[in-house]
């Protein structure tokens, strides 16, 4: 059931100013065409599988997933979506949505639709330019996940996972850097990183017992970063804020 929220819940825009500092036009834009939040209680399906392109939306509370079906009935979970992250922009290069978006915990959701979308497009190439920018980032996150999936091991893949949500979260002050809630279950991590639910509580338990984390019910500590980005061999990738190329786009002032 859909739950209007206050106009007055904030639009996360972190995600948007990653690469360049939008100017309080090119916000103030961005909110005109953004629709009223609406809370989502846990599981509440965003979008489905198959659906039409309508509307992109702001992921500002809670935890999402974009998830497709397997030919043998199965559910493989393509990304976490933490606050900030924009939910459904893959739909806007096929006919028929590729995946599905689902709430994993109760959320809160503002969404764009196409055309309003965009219309951001055409009256702001910055916001353009940044959201191409974005795009590559999501490519590039793609790129270490497959090089996890494919090369590493069940505990490395739990240990770059772990990396990746602390990063992540912190980024949004949803978490300390070394600290951080994991509201989802050992199931849904495990359709994620192509593991069972077992797998996932083995995995969890080892990187405890050797002291690379620790878990208070779902709280997450990672006490050394260095040792667990050590065991994972993943990347620290540096975002390129303000490059010289973005500069020579003219901002909506």
């Amino acid at each position: 059931m859909l739950d209007p929220q206050s106009p007055s819940v904030p639009l996360p825009t972190h995600r948007l100013k990653e690469f360049a500092s939008l100017t309080t036009g090119e916000l103030a834009r961005i909110r005109e065409l953004t629709e009223a939040p609406v809370r989502l209680p846990r599981h509440a399906i965003i979008r489905r599988e198959g659906e039409p392109a309508q509307a992109v939306w702001l992921l500002s509370d809670g935890w999402a997933a974009s998830s497709m079906l397997l030919s043998d009935g199965e559910r493989q979970i393509l990304k976490l979506h933490l606050p900030g992250d924009m939910l459904g922009s893959t739909a806007l290069c096929v006919i028929g949505a590729p995946d599905t978006l689902a709430a994993l915990t109760p959320v809160t959701v503002h969404r764009i639709p196409t055309q309003a979308f965009g219309a951001l497009f055409m009256s702001n190439p910055r916001f353009a330019a940044c959201m191409f920018l974005s795009a590559q980032r999501e490519r590039v996150a793609l790129m270490d996940r497959l090089a996890t999936v494919g090369r590493m091991s069940a505990l490395q893949r739990l240990g770059a996972l772990l990396l990746d949500l602390s990063d992540r979260l912190a980024a949004v002050a949803c978490a300390a850097s070394d600290s951080f809630d994991l509201p989802v279950t050992q199931e849904q991590i495990g359709d994620y990183l192509g593991l069972t639910g077992v797998h996932v509580n083995r995995m969890i338990r080892q990187l405890e017992v050797d002291g690379i984390i620790l878990r208070d019910r779902h709280r997450i500590t990672i006490p050394d970063r260095q040792r667990l980005r050590s065991l994972t061999g993943v990347q620290d990738r540096k975002l390129a804020h303000d490059p010289d190329w973005l500069k020579a786009v003219a901002p909506d002032v």
